[in-house]
């Protein structure tokens, strides 16, 4: 339930179209609907703009796929998170318009088309090795209605290839940088730019990365300002706030008054 599917429900009872008590029986699952081994938030639309997304990892395939189920019925695109090929073979059974990127890992089933905004989020790996949480970020930002580029491989140990690509940097309202190893690009890329920029770490690089930790800390301690950082592999988490970050640029100036 989002605000264009209540705004719809409301003016169908003003208009007598339906009852109010078949009104109440739309809405009876909100807040959220339990399933036992979960409880879906059908209201998060409404608060936030856009769906609960379904971290499959620690789930099996058939508590995905209720969940799949129940929130298909109450009109949400799906985006589900660390998806196995197993899962997505259960949601593809489910719904034809289910789409498994296998490179994110994530399942997307989108109900209606979005217009993708104006302002654009570039998202960029440091490596090839760094792309899997680098697409994450990227479905993520494009399932929730942002316009999305990526730049990848383009590390320090080869800085040109960043440089070549200065303009396509600077147009970027908000840039993603997904980096393992010491985690260097993300400063460096702070340092070129005006705009927000979003640092992931990963988990990618030899034993004293420690999993990833080496970049997150050399992330967190970053001279570059305008630059903030989210937890290891976090690519959804990156791709969510770049999104947020960007839909404020596509206010106009009345709207940013109010």
């Amino acid at each position: 339930m989002d605000q264009e599917m209540l705004k719809k429900l409301l003016q169908e009872i003003q208009k007598g179209k339906i009852t109010i008590a078949q009104g109440l029986r739309r809405l009876r699952d909100l807040p959220y609907e339990g399933l036992g081994f979960a409880h879906i938030d059908h209201h998060r639309s409404l608060r936030q703009g856009a769906p609960e997304v379904i971290f499959c990892e620690g789930k099996t395939a058939e508590q995905v796929q209720a969940i799949v189920e129940r929130m298909l019925a109450k009109g949400h695109d799906i985006l589900a998170t660390r998806a196995s090929p197993e899962v997505y073979r259960k949601i593809k059974r489910i719904s034809t318009r289910a789409v498994y990127h296998a490179r994110s890992r994530a399942i997307v089933i989108q109900l209606k088309k979005k217009t993708l905004t104006r302002g654009k989020i570039l998202i960029l790996s440091a490596g090839t090795s760094d792309i899997p949480v680098a697409e994450e970020a990227a479905v993520t930002a494009q399932v929730l209605g942002s316009r999305v580029e990526t730049l990848y491989d383009v590390g320090v140990s080869g800085i040109h290839r960043l440089f070549d690509q200065k303009e396509k940097i600077q147009e970027a309202r908000v840039l993603v940088v997904v980096a393992g190893m010491e985690g260097a690009l993300a400063s460096v890329v702070g340092g070129l730019v005006d705009k927000p920029v979003i640092a992931v770490p990963t988990s990618v690089g030899y034993g004293a990365s420690f999993g990833g930790i080496a970049a997150l800390l050399a992330m967190l301690n970053s001279c570059a300002s305008g630059l903030a950082t989210v937890n290891i592999d976090n690519g959804f988490g990156a791709g969510t706030m770049a999104h947020r970050i960007n839909i404020l640029g596509e206010l106009d100036k009345f709207s940013m008054r109010t």
